[in-house]
């Protein structure tokens, strides 16, 4: 921004102010300015932020999301190191600071398949999302397994592999002629490379495992302790891992039919379609 332009005045001003669920942890120096009140402001998208959202190639990469939370949070400086727990609280506080904080969208009723329209809150929303307490070690024997956040980088690269994955595993999986050897290797392959993904994404939430000889933080070493470890302790970390992941999206909102009277729970989604569309 030139200081010198008369119309500066005029540009967007922040629209609301938050409290990150990490409180400013996690992230490396430099990639966010915490104000010291601990409240980060929050700007409306410009027109060209919108255009950026709208750019599949962008999304799919993930850096419409980061071009679009530098844009519009200054304070951070590098949104591919966000840590996983402030993802879902940042875009609803963008969605919220762009479009007011009503959202509609259509559900669909599993009991009686009746579709209408139901609004929610997102201030509502942000109030529900807590902040994971990553204090707790997992103990086993005599080691101690320390976590943190995976971050926004983590996230992205890991779903594009993982996509990937899953395309060409639907693509054997869904073939009508009869498995040969040739296609089942593959799918042997396509498995194999999944579950590594999931063995990389628990190592990339470990942050230190501290042994009586060696407080061990080299990512290739604690890979290498994940692809090792017996299962009974990778189900613990994988459960520690996600559990504490939930804690830091958005809630489902519970929804009562008007058709039936049924409840159900429905998923607020952060997808372009609705989400990031203005509201009516």
């Amino acid at each position: 921004m030139n200081p010198h332009n008369p119309l500066s005045q005029y540009f967007r001003q922040p629209a609301i102010y938050i409290k990150l669920p990490s409180k400013g942890q996690y992230y490396p120096p430099g990639a966010l300015e915490m104000p010291a009140n601990g409240e980060v402001p929050v700007l409306p998208m410009t027109a060209i932020d919108e255009i950026t959202y709208r750019t599949p190639d962008a999304l799919f990469s993930g850096q419409a999301v980061v071009n679009v939370i530098q844009s519009c949070i200054p304070a951070i400086k590098n949104a591919w190191a966000i840590p996983s727990i402030d993802i879902d609280t940042i875009l609803v506080s963008i969605r919220i600071a762009s479009y007011g904080h009503d959202l509609s969208f259509a559900t669909v009723c599993p009991a009686c398949t009746n579709t209408d329209d139901y609004g929610v809150d997102l201030r509502t929303v942000l109030e529900r999302i807590k902040s994971p307490d990553y204090t707790q070690p997992i103990r086993q024997g005599d080691i101690e397994i320390y976590f943190r956040p995976m971050t926004y980088k983590n996230l992205s690269d890991n779903n594009k592999v993982q996509f990937d994955e899953q395309r060409i595993f639907q693509s054997l999986n869904n073939t009508t002629e009869e498995a040969d050897a040739a296609q089942v290797t593959a799918m042997g392959q396509a498995l194999k490379r999944m579950t590594e993904i999931t063995v990389s994404a628990l190592s990339q939430s470990i942050m230190t495992i501290k042994t009586p000889t060696a407080l061990v933080t080299e990512p290739e070493y604690i890979a290498e302790f994940m692809k090792n470890c017996d299962s009974g302790l990778f189900n613990r970390i994988q459960t520690y891992v996600v559990d504490h992941k939930s804690e830091a999206e958005m809630k489902p909102v519970l929804i009562k039919c008007a058709n039936c009277s049924n409840e159900y729970q429905q998923a607020i989604t952060l997808d372009m379609t609705n989400f990031f569309g203005r509201a009516s």
